[in-house]
């Protein structure tokens, strides 16, 4: 199937009361309104498990849905750097920015190289795929493989920025605190402590029910359930 096939099934998916609650989180048109349960098994019928050049196919449309089934679809060991960066100068929304670029790219080879690389951009979204990004490799990589001493040095550094930085920034700042606490075992302590001295993070939600969690309880509920540390095999969803 190509990308035009797979969107002609997607689109009498889609309802108004969905696409409502995508707006009300900041997704805009085109779009659908297909809830991703209602797409899993369609790959499945589909027989679609990895595919690159679809994957590149759906994101250059602009209908959301495809753009983040593509993001489910992509062969992160295809992706190539510009791929990945192109993804997240296009983003146009948070689902997109935060959620299926830095996933992509966290499970990818150029994870690392484009974290460090998009945090420092003046450009919020992209920003953001970079913090969320590092979020993804806290919680995939086998300590072995994370410079504790780099998730040290940023963790500091959200400490001072947290509360200055973009709306969006701010969140996926606040989520790495709590995604080193709870995949680092090393650094949970000092990702508490941080999350502690933080204190509230005040983000503009939209039109939504959402929350900013709280560092510190979110870190101190993986710990009762005895997770700390443990790794995920994916973080995409």
């Amino acid at each position: 199937m190509n990308a035009t096939e797979i969107l002609r099934q997607l689109e009498p998916l889609g309802s108004a009361g969905y696409r409502r609650i995508l707006a009300n989180h900041g997704i805009p048109e085109p779009m659908y309104g297909v809830k991703i349960g209602d797409v899993k098994p369609l790959l499945k019928k589909w027989k679609i498990r990895k595919d690159y050049q679809l994957a590149l196919d759906l994101y250059n449309n602009p209908v959301y849905d495809g753009r983040y089934l593509a993001g489910l679809i992509a062969d992160e060991e295809r992706m190539t750097a510009e791929d990945l960066r192109h993804w997240a100068n296009t983003a146009n929304c948070g689902s997109l920015s935060q959620c299926t670029v830095a996933w992509v790219a966290a499970e990818s080879p150029h994870g690392m190289m484009l974290a460090r690389e998009w945090i420092e951009s003046d450009r919020e979204s992209v920003a953001s795929s970079g913090w969320s990004t590092w979020s993804g490799l806290a919680a995939l990589k086998p300590d072995a493989d994370l410079d504790i001493a780099e998730l040290r040095s940023l963790l500091l550094r959200v400490q001072k920025q947290i509360h200055t930085a973009p709306n969006d920034v701010r969140y996926c700042m606040n989520n790495f605190v709590i995604c080193v606490g709870c995949y680092v075992p090393e650094l949970t302590g000092l990702a508490r402590e941080i999350g502690s001295t933080i204190g509230t993070v005040t983000v503009d939600m939209g039109d939504t029910a959402c929350k900013v969690p709280y560092a510190p309880d979110y870190i101190a509920k993986v710990e009762a359930r005895g997770t700390i540390g443990k790794k995920r095999k994916t973080v995409r969803c």
